[in-house]
């Protein structure tokens, strides 16, 4: 009988601490993280407390006690407070808020805004793909995302910009490189960020020079010294 219940004193011992173990303010007011559950919080008035959850998705920001803030997993240190709360998620969002990647596995340049469970689609700025770690747009050499979407926006005449970085005068790199209408002249094609395609065209009387990519006098263009001839 002795030892049975030295077995189970030992258990009784453990539930109860676990039930009676309570959270104490670290002073009079502020608003303080949980230990283990990085959306979980308590507010502190006069040495007592309000528990208190971040929306899903979102974690309990504790670097200012004087302020409540929840922001998304990418912007705070949650270091041993790994637990969550469980996800509410829906189509488009893993939980209900905060940002994530676009559920085609192909499209790496688009992603969703979550905002209490509706998903919004964004575009990322031309040339720039998705970040899981930092939840953000980021050039692909300086993301650990591995995206092998190689899909690019062809215009309504058939061109797209071609791959690689284009050298312009002095050998420097044009973040906006330009090309020459294969028909027209005047006109010439710019590469946002390299990759986004758009219509441009010199103004009156000039010419797009491939050399010096920029417009010029028909003189200095060989092939387009005559362009304007015969037009008002």
């Amino acid at each position: 009988m002795i030892s049975l219940l030295l077995l189970i004193f030992p258990v009784l011992a453990t539930l109860l601490t676990g039930v009676t173990a309570q959270f104490k303010c670290p002073q009079g007011t502020g608003y303080f993280p949980d230990a283990q559950q990085c959306d979980f919080y308590y507010e502190c008035s006069k040495g007592q407390y309000e528990e208190k959850l971040c929306p899903d998705g979102l974690v309990f920001d504790d670097s200012d006690p004087n302020h409540e803030r929840c922001d998304i997993p990418a912007n705070v240190e949650c270091g041993q407070r790994t637990a969550l709360q469980e996800p509410k998620p829906s189509k488009g969002c893993p939980r209900a808020n905060g940002y994530y990647r676009h559920e085609d596995e192909q499209v790496c340049d688009k992603f969703y805004n979550c905002v209490d469970g509706v998903p919004i689609e964004l575009p990322c700025p031309p040339g720039l793909i998705y970040d899981d770690i930092s939840s953000t747009c980021a050039w692909p050499e300086a993301s650990k995302r591995k995206c092998t979407n190689s899909k690019r926006d062809v215009l309504d005449d058939g061109f797209s910009c071609p791959e690689g970085n284009v050298q312009g005068p002095g050998g420097r790199t044009l973040p906006h490189p330009t090309f020459a209408h294969p028909e027209d002249c005047q006109k010439f094609y710019i590469c946002r960020n390299g990759v986004q395609p758009q219509k441009g065209s010199c103004p009156p009387k000039k010419v797009y020079n491939e050399e010096s990519f920029m417009c010029d006098d028909p003189a200095n263009v060989p092939g387009c010294e005559n362009f304007f001839n015969g037009k008002s």
